[in-house]
């Protein structure tokens, strides 16, 4: 899939939104963002960009208390169950479980499985802080690495927070309305110098030009 025409790009930002509304997911979700192509009006969108704001679970809240988070380790080998996702969601979504590298169950990519096909041209962030936080965070972080890939585009809209959609923002997304800068006029009004406000934008967008498919980054603030 080589990108969405924009009219499909908010229908499936619907879609997300309604998945993340009506079906149990890994972690609490309290908010969507949409980011990026599709929040400055492009048509067609080649990548769309979605921030997530999820709680880290520090305790397992089930619906049913009888799930045995141990036996559902043990019966899918996966560490974390009940831990870093809720048990329920990995009984009853057990095709969803994803693990990082230690074989511990990975929340960002869980989200990632549940709510995105395969090769959808799509950009996952999952982060427990919140999308404006986490813009400057992730732009100290960048800085002091020299990193500019790891920037967060600062242009985004709230879809969803806490239980209540933006009928509003999809309005706007639909329609081209928002009124946004460039990515390096942005970065300047974060506090960059303008030299290196341009520097950081090509880079991030020759980042964003190599990626293909469904790519997902989790993040812990």
């Amino acid at each position: 899939m080589s990108g969405f025409d924009r009219h499909d790009a908010v229908d499936r930002l619907e879609e997300l939104v309604d998945t993340v509304e009506n079906e149990r997911m890994p972690v609490p979700v309290r908010e969507i963002w949409a980011f990026g192509d599709v929040a400055l009006g492009l048509d067609p969108v080649e990548r769309l960009d979605v921030y997530l704001t999820k709680d880290i679970l520090m305790r397992d809240d089930s619906d049913d208390r009888s799930t045995d988070a141990e036996a559902i380790a043990a019966e899918y080998d996966v560490e974390g169950i009940g831990k870093s996702v809720r048990a329920d969601w990995a009984a009853d979504y057990a095709e969803y479980l994803r693990t990082n590298a230690n074989g511990h169950a990975a929340p960002e990519k869980c989200l990632a499985a549940q709510l995105l096909g395969d090769d959808e041209p799509i950009h996952l962030e999952v982060c427990n802080a919140s999308f404006e936080d986490n813009v400057t965070q992730r732009l100290r972080g960048a800085q002091l690495r020299e990193d500019y890939t790891q920037l967060l585009d600062p242009r985004g809209v709230c879809l969803w927070a806490d239980g209540t959609r933006s009928d509003e923002a999809f309005r706007k997304l639909r329609e081209s309305e928002l009124a946004l800068p460039t990515l390096s006029s942005a970065l300047e009004m974060l506090g960059m110098d303008e030299t290196d406000a341009e520097t950081a934008a090509r880079e991030l967008h020759a980042w964003r030009e190599k990626q293909e498919g469904v790519t997902v980054r989790g993040d812990v603030v």
